[in-house]
């Protein structure tokens, strides 16, 4: 977990897995580096929430896989899920409803799937592209720390490969344009750039 600049109740927070996908960005808004998987996510985004200090909203800027063919770009996400937590077992067993689906305020209609797991092999791209579009290892971990905080969440992911056979070589190679598009974004989306 790497936080940069000071974060304060009048600006959003950018939140961001890795240094690799943050490398383009030209903002006066803090930045904070989680670390990959929903596990990183989860503690390093509820360890700032819980500071002092406050931000007015979280944005999440990322990398996803594509699900389904002909996904590039840029999208927001509007609806996000765990693909490694089996809700509807665990409800069965507890009797308690867990790991639902989240919706996001300002979202649209992508659906992003959220699991610790590297999407780098067909079957497992082919299973969840019946449920989401996009595919990463953050976003939810993400929702839920900000959500149960209080604090307004937006997520935006750009493609940077088609999960499945080839997916991990495929990202490190677009890991660079992807950070490009994701700075862009947010010099269009959120104020206070330098």
């Amino acid at each position: 977990m790497e936080l940069i600049g000071k974060i304060t109740a009048d600006r959003p927070l950018l939140v961001l897995a890795v240094k690799e996908e943050a490398q383009f960005l030209d903002t006066d808004l803090p930045v904070l580096l989680t670390g990959m998987g929903k596990v990183n996510a989860a503690i390093a985004l509820t360890s700032v929430l819980a500071g002092v200090s406050r931000p007015s909203g979280v944005v999440n800027l990322g990398t996803a896989g594509a699900l389904r063919a002909g996904w590039v770009g840029t999208h927001v996400v509007g609806t996000v899920l765990q693909h490694d937590l089996d809700g509807e077992l665990l409800a069965t067993l507890t009797g308690e409803t867990v790991g639902q689906p989240l919706t996001l305020p300002d979202g649209g209609d992508v659906i992003l799937a959220t699991g610790d797991a590297f999407i780098a092999d067909e079957a497992s791209r082919v299973r969840l592209a019946a449920h989401a579009a996009l595919v990463d290892m953050e976003g939810y971990a993400l929702a839920t720390a900000a959500a149960s905080a209080g604090v307004p969440l937006r997520i935006v992911k750009h493609v940077s490969d088609e999960a499945g056979d080839g997916a991990a070589k495929t990202w490190r190679d677009a890991v660079a344009e992807c950070a490009r598009a994701l700075a862009d974004w947010a010099a269009q989306n959120t104020p206070y750039r330098s």
